[in-house]
């Protein structure tokens, strides 16, 4: 069995970060290490969450492996809270990473035109240079301007805005990117991959719904990895990661009573598992 390692926080209530990447990396088949980087009473977009850094036992944690020989097919990175966190992954991929191990940055630190509470332009440049570090990384639309330091372009960008945006993307050193939540084809969403080294590009549009909810960039990241680690192309993971984000939001849809904070990806488990 393969065997990863995921860092990202704990949200205790809300269905993103490790709650979604352990559960969603477990069912396809891959054994799914953690190190928790904070733990919270629920995500964010709750109010008067609690919130414990575990910045302190990230080294102590790899410290402890490396003395006990452990090694990972892949790393997956999600929401990192400071720069010094961004360091302490830096040192682990050198670590952990190497020939034939999968490294994966999702720079979790904004969306819709807007950085996360918390986070500056000065970290957004920081993160970009972990990028750098990666073999795939995926950004959405607001991140990945970020990390390329240009404004965002909102709604206003048509196909050639997205071709140079990927190649900047690629120029930070990540070996592959995928770009999330493209919407220039009216009525649709789509994602892009880019191989720097073959300069190929494919791209996958799906049906736009027209919803938002916490923790879909985590959904599509968890099972984008998994398929990845699984020996699947990047065009079948990106597939795969959008028809399952897609699948759960209707899911959770159906029900007129739906919870607010994140969507049911469990009930979507079984046509993932059929897929693989």
């Amino acid at each position: 069995m393969k065997r990863i390692v995921t860092i990202q926080d704990i949200s205790c209530v809300g269905k993103c970060s490790l709650t979604v990447a352990l559960p969603i990396i477990s069912a396809m088949g891959v054994e799914a290490a953690i190190v928790p980087t904070a733990v919270l009473s629920t995500h964010t977009a709750f109010k008067r969450f609690t919130f414990c850094d575990l910045t302190a036992e990230i080294q102590k944690i790899a410290d402890h492996w490396k003395d006990e020989k452990l090694s990972f097919d892949g790393i997956y990175t999600g929401y990192l809270g400071s720069f010094e966190q961004l360091d302490l992954m830096k040192a682990f991929f050198d670590c952990f990473g190497g020939k034939g191990k999968l490294v994966f940055v999702d720079p979790c630190m904004a969306d819709n035109g807007k950085l996360y509470p918390g986070f500056t332009r000065e970290f957004a440049l920081a993160m970009a240079k972990l990028c750098g570090k990666a073999d795939i990384i995926a950004p959405n639309i607001t991140e990945a301007c970020l990390l390329v330091d240009q404004p965002y372009p909102g709604e206003d960008y048509d196909e050639a805005y997205i071709a140079d945006l990927i190649k900047k993307l690629a120029a930070l050193g990540a070996k592959k990117v995928i770009l999330k939540g493209i919407g220039y084809r009216k009525g649709q969403c789509g994602v892009i991959s880019y191989d720097a080294l073959t300069g190929e590009k494919t791209e996958y549009f799906h049906e736009l719904i027209p919803v938002k909810f916490h923790g879909t960039g985590d959904i599509f990241a968890s099972v984008a990895f998994g398929a990845l680690i699984r020996g699947k192309s990047i065009a079948e993971a990106v597939r795969l990661a959008a028809d399952f984000t897609v699948l759960s939001i209707k899911k959770t849809l159906e029900h007129e009573d739906h919870n607010w904070y994140g969507v049911d990806f469990e009930a979507a488990f079984p046509e993932l598992l059929k897929r693989l």
